[in-house]
């Protein structure tokens, strides 16, 4: 009997010592595991804001529910909680049962994520076993779906999804914390005990140079342009000449059916950058450009312009028929005349059309590096179609985003100097201090075209908006400068397609905005000169009035076209307003 009971405590004598002394480590561990709770602090992700401090994208607190699954092994007990939420969650109770029948380690599944704070407490009074709560929060925009396709969304997870959220999510979404405590077997924490807490650190806040009154103001008139004409949809961004800041960036989806136009929703791509197209004769601001600089040409230059001509054996007409005329430069960028823009361009070349059109950003990304933004294309300098010489200096055979075709117009406006757009004026970081956004490093400022020939484009495209194709973008008090766009989309089959577009700058004499107008599809009216310049007017004259830009012309009878430069001969071919 003594052997057996010396043998016994020698053998819990021996397991004492494995436990306490040999692992020791081990069973503490355990110990922890099982009393020790981690809970993940989300870090509140920072908001966005217009350019005045206005909330475009804010997150607001919103309780999430979970379960600790670890602490709800028993049938019986599953069965009671999911009772007693099925009716405060909304969720059918075989749901919840599923929800929390899991493996016996599991610690944690959300029940309900990112809910309003009188449910939080309905879920809180009824004080069930492993059932808790930790702060979480909910993106909201405060101004509905204004620039959503800009400011994109963010998931769940308090993720960056799409459009600015996704681009400076890194900046918008902070460092999560984490909270660690002791619980009793029902999972809840016992008082009195020691709390481990590391803070969360909040996201930065962005201040984007966009105008939320202007934006709105823009929506509303592409919107209503857009249901006007019955186009498939529409797009428009004004910038700020000098600083390349973009002051609004619309995006407007068509009528469909019953459904009117309307502004882009939330996850919508944001097609002034994701969408390419061919630009039809806003591309001949460069192909003259290109002539202008190398000498070619001056603004008096005559031309004997028939009513179509033939490259390569293909044949390419103006867009209205008319008599072989003699035209100088002015008449044919007034006039948007293909033939004229054709001969222009053979001037200098296929190489040095090719080298300006990308010096003015055409086959390139802008500076916005905006999420799924397209280069566009440019066929390559020795492309065996020697047809292209008909096509690509007006605006054909290659693609552009309406952003690179603004560029050309801020280019002109700057005095020959391209300026990179720029969506993101600051950040604020978590302890409130402003940070002035670092200029672009892959698109700095640089010279595209000489200050002599931009002050002749801008002369040229004032022609445009005094007797040319582009009357209809005129402003009272202003001048205008600009160039009409309509181009046929491929596959160029009966019946025809067609982007319409305008793109331009004011006031011509010391530019400070340039804008870009595109309408997709319209119907009836198709010309750029009849749909997308009247929208042109209507946003650069809320925009100059918002900058308080001083009126440039008197405001009479001939307001807005008192310093135009005016031809005798312009536009007098029929539908001048193409």
């Amino acid at each position: 009997m003594l052997v057996v009971m010396v043998v016994a405590l020698t053998a819990i004598t021996a397991k004492l010592v494995d436990i306490q002394v040999v692992s020791r480590d081990r069973f503490e561990a355990l110990a922890r595991q099982q009393t020790i709770r981690r809970v993940v602090l989300p870090a509140t992700r920072g908001s966005i804001f217009d350019r005045s401090g206005r909330d475009l994208a804010i997150s607001v607190p919103r309780p999430t529910i979970y379960a600790d699954p670890s602490r709800l092994q028993s049938p019986k007990v599953r069965q009671r909680v999911a009772e007693k939420l099925a009716p405060v969650l909304n969720l059918p109770v075989p749901e919840l049962i599923a929800t929390l029948t899991k493996p016996k380690k599991t610690q944690f599944v959300y029940l309900a994520q990112q809910v309003s704070a009188r449910l939080a407490r309905q879920v809180a009074r009824l004080g069930l076993p492993g059932v808790g709560q930790v702060a979480d929060s909910k993106r909201i925009m405060p101004a509905g779906s204004l620039a959503a396709p800009v400011i994109g969304t963010a998931g769940k997870y308090d993720n960056g999804v799409s459009g600015v959220e996704i681009q400076y999510d890194d900046i918008l979404k902070g460092s999560a914390g984490s909270l660690a405590y002791e619980r009793d077997p029902s999972g809840r924490e016992i008082p009195a005990t020691n709390r481990r807490e590391v803070a969360a650190k909040r996201g930065s806040d962005l201040v984007l140079t966009v105008d939320q009154s202007l934006q709105y103001l823009v929506e509303q008139q592409l919107t209503a342009k857009v249901q006007e004409v019955n186009a498939r949809g529409g797009m428009a961004a004004i910038v700020e000449v000098k600083t390349g800041n973009v002051l609004a960036m619309a995006n407007v989806d068509g009528p469909v059916g019953t459904v009117p136009a309307r502004p882009a929703r939330p996850g919508a791509p944001n097609r002034l950058v994701t969408d390419a197209y061919e630009p039809g004769s806003t591309a001949k601001v460069a192909t003259i450009a290109s002539a202008l600089e190398a000498g070619k040409i001056t603004l008096d230059t005559r031309f004997s312009v028939p009513a179509s001509i033939t490259i390569a054996g293909k044949e390419f007409p103006d867009d209205e028929a008319h008599s072989t005329g003699d035209w100088t430069v002015r008449e044919i960028l007034a006039k948007s005349s293909n033939v004229g823009t054709i001969k222009i361009a053979a001037l200098v070349g296929r190489i040095g059309l090719d080298r300006m059109m990308r010096q003015f950003g055409f086959g390139a990304r802008t500076a916005l590096s905006f999420p799924n933004e397209q280069f566009g294309a440019m066929q390559p300098p020795t492309t065996a179609d020697p047809s292209i010489m008909g096509s690509m200096p007006i605006g054909y055979g290659i693609s552009t985003t309406a952003m690179q075709t603004l560029g050309v117009f801020t280019t002109v406006a700057n005095g020959g100097m391209r300026r990179p757009a720029r969506l993101v004026a600051a950040t604020i970081d978590s302890n409130g201090v402003r940070h002035a956004a670092p200029p672009s490093r892959t698109s700095p400022p640089r010279r595209v075209i000489s200050a002599k020939t931009a002050a002749e484009l801008n002369e040229l495209l004032r022609g445009v908006v005094a007797t040319g194709t582009g009357v209809k973008a005129a402003i009272p008090g202003y001048t205008v400068a600009g160039k009409t766009g309509t181009a046929r989309k491929p596959p160029y089959l009966f019946p025809y397609r067609y982007v319409a577009s305008f793109g331009g700058f004011a006031p011509a004499e010391a530019p400070r905005l340039a804008a870009v107008v595109v309408l997709d599809e319209p119907t009836g009216q198709i010309y750029g000169g009849a749909v997308a310049a009247p929208v042109f007017s209507t946003i650069m004259q809320a925009a100059l009035r918002l900058l308080h830009v001083a009126p440039t012309n008197p405001v009479g009878d001939d307001a807005g076209r008192s310093n135009q430069v005016t031809l005798p001969q312009a536009g007098s071919v029929a539908n001048p307003v193409r």
